[in-house]
């Protein structure tokens, strides 16, 4: 009859002078952040959890940003978990002036899928054309 492992035993240090880190330090890959050469410096600093924010970017971007990890845990061999940040569904208004827009309490707002217009207090175009097949009059949205 063999033993159950215990714990307490997978618990212990297998050596007295090893302690693993109880925190994970978690780092966000981004366009500033995906080089295997910025990758590699971050997991070198201690980065143990890569985060990808799939609220922006395509698949393609993620896939080569996922790669560029692959070859900074070879090169440093470091071990480093992979976290996905998604979000639900999000809508954007499209500035493209960059000048703040006020609003007002109980005013009437617009909101057109069309980017071309320009966004003001009156009119916000947004990134989803599906806006008027997902919502119907007297539903609240809050911008």
């Amino acid at each position: 009859l063999e033993e159950p492992i215990r714990m307490v035993s997978i618990l212990e240090p297998s050596k007295p002078t090893f302690f693993p880190a109880m925190t994970k330090i978690v780092g966000t890959l981004g366009p500033k952040s995906r080089s295997p050469e910025i990758i590699s410096a971050c997991l070198n600093a201690g980065m143990s959890v890569a985060r990808f924010d799939f609220s922006w970017g395509d698949a393609e971007f993620h896939q080569e940003t996922l790669e560029n990890l692959k070859v900074a845990i070879k090169s440093t061999k470091k071990i480093c978990a992979v976290m996905l940040d998604t979000v639900g569904p999000e809508l954007q208004v499209v500035n493209k002036t960059e000048h703040p827009i006020s609003l007002e309490a109980e005013s009437l707002v617009v909101l057109t899928p069309d980017q071309a217009k320009e966004a003001n207090s009156k009119l916000l175009p947004i990134n989803f054309h599906g806006l008027s097949q997902a919502v119907k009059e007297g539903d609240t949205i809050f911008i």
